[in-house]
């Protein structure tokens, strides 16, 4: 039997102006529907859409807000987007998101994950309406040394890869603005780390769901560079609910940094993950192992979230399963014709009106 979740309170969110880094992208897409969905007056604040399709231009993302083309990397660019804006809240999300191009390109990654971030920040800066910060960072913050233990809020943050360096670099940024500049003036600055999302329109390139995606279509098998792998998985509503939450309650709440992912556990391979999705998508559930991967991820990785739970109240309303067949049905419909937009909104109405899983 379901318990009881709250949701995004439209009461909250009903006029406020909101600017929203990475709308162009995957969850920032998402973002901004629902944030339609509550009556926010959002403006978005990012590069353009990268892969092609991308749930922003299939789902007419740019129709629901005040949309902005730019860069973090250009400061003078981002100052015009907050004047612009005048938000009230802020939602950063924008971000060089890919551990292996942070291989292949360190510079680029720290660029916009690091000093984008200052860019913003400082732009905020005596804004006379600014009351609430979201900065949203990522589960590979954590100093891993894969003990199969989920991490904790207050555990070493360190990144043994550019990318997941960048990203605890981030927060030492955001915490260093929010006690300097921010917390004197009353605005609440917040950081939140998700775990791994899935969900309908991510076409993103070298991530998994995408990758098993574009294999289906093509009807060939899919092929894992680490099928043992586990991740923290969960749909990309339940994750964004956790962050428009926290925003809400970030006045009552006075964490820094919360975590927001699935039970640890019970964890979920790729493998395990692989396979489903394609049972879902009505394929023959096998694939292809690459024979010398060399791995650069790492093999485990959980996070607890269980402080999230108790401040919040929230929780996954989804289950592994459940996110896995939402992301699979969004597929198969948009390639069956319908479009994208209407199969999104239909899940975000979908995920409202059910309960909470146990």
């Amino acid at each position: 039997m379901g318990v009881s979740a709250p949701l995004p309170s439209p009461d909250f969110w009903r006029g406020r102006r909101v600017l929203l880094t990475g709308h162009t992208g995957f969850k920032g897409a998402w973002t901004a529907l629902w944030l339609r969905r509550l009556g926010a007056r959002t403006t978005g604040f990012a590069l353009p859409p990268e892969a092609s399709p991308s749930l922003f231009e299939l789902a007419g993302v740019g129709a629901d807000l005040d949309s902005r083309i730019g860069d973090l990397r250009a400061p003078e660019t981002v100052a015009a987007a907050v004047a612009a804006a005048d938000p009230e809240i802020v939602l950063h999300y924008a971000a060089q998101p890919l551990v292996r191009r942070a291989i292949a390109d360190p510079v680029e990654t720290i660029a916009v994950n690091v000093l984008g971030l200052a860019h913003l920040l400082a732009a905020l800066r005596g804004r006379p309406a600014l009351k609430r910060v979201l900065v949203v960072t990522s589960d590979k913050v954590y100093d891993n040394h894969e003990l199969d233990v989920p991490f904790e809020e207050d555990d070493p943050l360190g990144g043994r890869d550019p990318y997941s360096a960048s990203k605890a670099a981030a927060e030492m940024i955001a915490r260093a603005f929010a006690a300097t500049y921010f917390a004197p003036s009353g605005v609440w600055l917040v950081i939140a780390r998700g775990g791994n999302v899935i969900g309908g329109g991510d076409y993103a390139e070298d991530r998994i769901v995408p990758d098993i995606v574009r294999a289906w279509a093509q009807g060939r098998r899919p092929v894992l560079r680490m099928p043992d792998a586990t991740r923290p998985w969960q749909h990309a509503l339940d994750c964004i609910a956790g962050y428009l939450l926290y925003v809400e309650r970030a006045d009552r709440v006075g964490q820094r940094a919360l975590n927001f992912g699935p039970d640890a556990e019970h964890p979920v391979t790729v493998g395990d993950l692989t396979r489903a999705t394609l049972e879902a998508l009505g394929a023959d559930p096998a694939f292809d192992v690459e024979p010398n991967p060399r791995p650069i991820e790492m093999q485990s990785l959980s996070v607890d979230a269980s402080r999230a739970r108790a401040a919040l109240g929230w929780r996954n309303r989804l289950s592994s399963a459940t996110a896995i067949r939402w992301t699979a049905d969004w597929h198969r419909r948009v390639r069956l014709g319908e479009r994208a937009r209407t199969v999104t909104l239909d899940q975000i109405d979908a995920y409202s009106a059910i309960e909470a899983c146990a």
